[in-house]
């Protein structure tokens, strides 16, 4: 919890990693049925499906924070931001890798649009807080949005500066959340996706601002 690195080493100092994947994964999301690491781009999610890219501190209830917006088909977790290929969950909690974890969500737009999703990542933790969550203290907590398309760009930076600026007049500091593309995306071991269904009374840590989403936002 308390004393990790609370800031991101030179990628010459970043762990190695390896070229191949240390386990299994499940085929099928526990809760939703629909195939894990559904993709519209071979198949495995229907054509027209998106996937986004968050990273809001603790990966287990950020997942179970999105598998439960209704349109959203499919949603796993992992390591994303960093440099070390195939990390472990140990290499991301030392710091070493400069990952953060990460939520993927593949979602229907007709049903639930990117804007929405985007709206709910603000309103769940607490973007200002840096490379902490709460009392989960490090890089792999770091608030992240990795976007996809130009489209999903434009749609992040402009509802991150329209949540800044009505958190800022509620007092709190200026959004550190990450803005980038798409960046590889590790899945986490087996035992992480989906924790929560699997443990019901497990480890939640959200600290969120209380500040829903202006409704004058697009």
């Amino acid at each position: 919890m308390f004393g990790r690195p609370n800031q991101l080493f030179p990628d010459d100092r970043t762990l190695p990693g390896r070229d191949d994947v240390l386990f299994d994964l499940p085929a099928k999301h526990r809760v939703l049925g629909t195939p894990l690491l559904a993709d519209p781009a071979d198949g495995t999610a229907p054509e027209g499906f998106e996937v986004a890219y968050f990273g809001l501190g603790c990966f287990w209830g950020a997942e179970e924070m999105f598998w439960q917006v209704p349109g959203v088909y499919a949603t796993a977790v992992g390591y994303q931001g960093g440099t070390t290929p195939n990390p472990t969950y140990e290499e991301v909690c030392s710091g070493l890798t400069n990952h953060t974890e990460a939520v993927r969500v593949v979602f229907d737009p007709s049903k639930v649009s990117y804007a929405e999703l985007v709206k709910r990542f603000f309103e769940v933790h607490d973007p200002t807080q840096g490379m902490r969550q709460g009392n989960d203290v490090g890089t792999q907590y770091r608030s992240a949005i990795y976007y996809a398309s130009p489209e999903q760009e434009q749609v992040a930076r402009e509802l991150t500066k329209v949540y800044g600026e009505e958190i800022a007049r509620r007092g709190y500091g200026e959004i550190t959340t990450e803005i980038r593309p798409v960046p590889t995306f590790y899945p986490a071991e087996p035992y992480h996706q989906q924790y929560l269904d699997r443990v019901p009374n497990g480890y939640r840590c959200h600290a969120n601002t209380g500040i829903p989403f202006p409704e004058t936002a697009a």
